[in-house]
């Protein structure tokens, strides 16, 4: 196990790049890269860094240069030979060969894209262009890099014996959340904290003491790399992205009504079980249930990502029950601004009423808040969204409209289009 602390002293070195495979990743990435690969591979996207919390100046924490030198090496990866191998041969969700030949032969051979960057007043411009299967893969190494370099802004303000003390109350902090969710029974918690972590070292040692201080409720991670290293479950579904593309690429009000449906029609072409996981909130859990294809109800379930989880968790129980199907069959992933009062809160309202199961993310991976001075390792809210799409505009609504996106005319369109009303703002909470 690695002395974290003595490598964060050192941590120029280059034994510890901040992205250190294309696999340091979350595995939803690469099955959509995979369905978008097959289904969208000339559509042209944008994505743009947007950093929700203003009062982080990320412009200012961290030198313009450090931070070309960790893209420019993100660029330089490529898959090795062993990744490949687990890849291409490694059981995902209890299906061999989950990538395809072709993809294989095509992410064997890639190389991230070029990226645009330049300082907008006390923030960053980083924006992605080109061909959406490539683009789409920087999502997640261009957050982990920002998050991390924020890290080690704050971190070097601190002498060697500070950083000892600082991981050694960090990880007591992190034990004495894994101890208390020891006594849930029946708990199913997986690893969901890639992309806003506090480091790759961090993560990988946080995993750890998930596998030994939980057992099987421990039931994977997100983050490839590390569940290939330490021999787990490559755990994640799908996400916004999908939705919100097919959407901007949509013509026509009819067209974009169906849009969200459409992605998940590609999806059932491809995956069964428990990939079956439909992410609803895009424009609106309610009116997504509501208008939703018979075919959508027997999918294995739901993860629930924005708004109040058990009002989420509720209507879906309510929207089963309306098509036939049986709730104590379905799965209920939560998997927003969870920690360990709010995953025993929802445990103890749902469980024997639904299969429930947690992805369990920032708080997680980088839950350093009080433990330095002025809370200047507090996790904050950065996102990596694709913002265009054939020169069309994206748009979020989610459940909650703090996490809302899009031109505003564009946003009020697709409020209209699929019936979105009132809606209740709720902090973000990484």
């Amino acid at each position: 196990m690695a002395d974290i602390a003595t490598r964060v002293w050192n941590h120029r070195w280059k034994i510890d790049p901040i992205v250190r495979s294309l696999i340091d990743t979350d595995f939803y990435k690469l099955l959509m890269c995979q369905s978008v690969f097959r289904n969208k591979p000339d559509t042209a996207v944008t994505f743009s860094l947007i950093n929700r919390t203003k009062s982080i100046p990320l412009a200012k924490m961290i030198d313009e240069g450090e931070l070309r030198e960790q893209l420019d090496h993100v660029r330089s990866l490529s898959l090795t030979r062993g990744e490949s191998t687990w890849l291409r041969g490694n059981t995902f969700y209890g299906r061999r060969q989950m990538f395809r030949s072709d993809f294989m032969e095509w992410f064997e051979n890639l190389r991230l894209p070029a990226y645009h960057l330049e300082k907008r007043n006390d923030q960053y411009e980083l924006t992605f262009e080109g061909a959406w299967p490539e683009v789409m893969l920087w999502e997640i190494p261009a957050l982990a890099i920002l998050m991390e370099l924020r890290g080690r802004a704050v971190l070097d303000t601190l002498g060697r014996f500070e950083l000892q003390v600082l991981y050694a109350r960090a990880m007591t902090k992190l034990w004495e959340k894994i101890t208390a969710l020891r006594d849930l029974d029946g708990l199913r918690i997986a690893d969901f904290g890639t992309r806003r972590r506090h480091s790759f070292l961090w993560q990988d040692w946080c995993v750890q003491a998930m596998v030994e201080g939980l057992g099987p409720k421990f039931t994977g991670t997100s983050n490839c790399l590390i569940a290939m290293r330490q021999d787990l479950e490559a755990v994640g579904t799908n996400a916004h992205e999908l939705p919100m593309v097919y959407s901007a690429l949509a013509v026509g009000d009819d067209a974009l009504r169906r849009a969200p449906y459409d992605v998940l029609a590609d999806w059932h072409e491809e995956h069964s079980g428990n990939l079956r996981i439909i992410l609803p909130d895009t424009y609106g859990t309610k009116g997504f249930l509501e208008n939703a294809p018979d075919w959508l109800a027997g999918w294995t379930g739901i993860r629930i990502d924005s708004g109040d989880p058990a009002t989420g968790a509720e209507t879906a129980i309510d929207w089963w029950r309306s098509r036939g199907e049986d709730p104590m069959e379905k799965l209920v992933i939560f998997s927003d601004g969870l920690d360990v009062e709010k995953i025993e809160e929802l445990h103890r309202q749902f469980a024997g009423r639904v299969r429930v199961s947690f992805g369990w993310g920032t708080l997680l991976t980088n839950d350093f808040r009080g433990l330095v001075e002025d809370d200047a390792l507090a996790p904050f809210s950065l996102v990596c969204k694709a913002v265009s799409a054939d020169g069309r505009p994206t748009v979020k609504l989610s459940d909650n409209p703090e996490k809302a996106m899009g031109p505003a005319a564009e946003v009020e369109r697709y409020k209209r289009v699929f019936g979105v009303g009132e809606q209740v703002r709720m902090e973000v909470v990484v």
